[in-house]
């Protein structure tokens, strides 16, 4: 699943890199406020023709197999949602795909060039693709919405004793955009994320505890939903 691979291609990930601050596979400029910006100026804009476009580069360093991948990620936004991801030309701010250690993404739109990490080594899938581009709109992971404990318990107890993992499941006062609590949704961490043991769940959904949760492996229909919501 994207939660697995993803929590398996940051796993030896620095705490700090190059002016950042990674939180999981977010990265967090030092210094700067972590909580969500949507409506105070991370946006991406509209165009007049009501489409978003947002511009990116992909480094020379990726296959041709693996820029297929990734530009085939890219443009799944378009079918489904007002995005459209388009090579850059001139553009001041746009996305900057390299292949650094781990997958990690901004959350909204920053100021010029904006780093995405797809490491080639272990990043570079559909899945991962679009939830590190989901962050770049700016969403946050799913069970830190404002309302996730109505629906998911966080048992610190079994965390890995890894510095800095507690980052992943702190809670932030989102903007839900009326979308309800989504299990299935493509930014879900799954139940033995950062586990220490990688046998004792970290997480659990309430009040069934037999739910499923994290096992998406592209964007649900309220992932979808959400980024309409926000800017269509």
């Amino acid at each position: 699943t994207v939660a697995e691979q993803l929590e398996k291609a940051n796993r030896n990930i620095s705490l700090y890199q190059d002016g950042f601050q990674i939180q999981g596979d977010i990265a967090v400029p030092i210094n700067r406020n972590a909580d969500p910006c949507v409506q105070t100026g991370c946006k991406w804009p509209k165009s007049s023709d009501g489409k978003v476009y947002i511009p990116y580069v992909i480094a020379n360093s990726y296959t041709s197999q693996q820029v297929d991948i990734i530009t085939s990620s890219l443009n799944s936004f378009s079918t489904s949602t007002c995005i459209r991801f388009i090579p850059r030309t001139t553009q001041t701010d746009y996305l900057d795909i390299q292949s650094m250690l781990g997958c990690y993404s901004l959350v909204g739109r920053q100021s010029g060039r904006q780093r995405v990490s797809l490491d080639s080594s272990g990043c570079v899938k559909l899945g991962i693709v679009q939830h590190e581009l989901i962050h770049a709109l700016g969403f946050n992971h799913e069970q830190c919405r404002s309302d996730r404990d109505q629906h998911i318990k966080i048992l610190l107890l079994y965390f890995s004793s890894t510095a800095g993992m507690e980052y992943n499941f702190n809670k932030i006062n989102t903007l839900n955009l009326g979308t309800p609590y989504d299990y299935n949704s493509i930014m879900h961490y799954g139940r033995l994320a950062f586990s220490k043991d990688n046998v004792s769940p970290t997480m659990v959904a309430i009040p069934n505890s037999n739910t499923v949760f994290g096992t998406a492996t592209q964007m649900s229909q309220n992932d979808i939903d959400r980024i309409n919501l926000l800017y269509c």
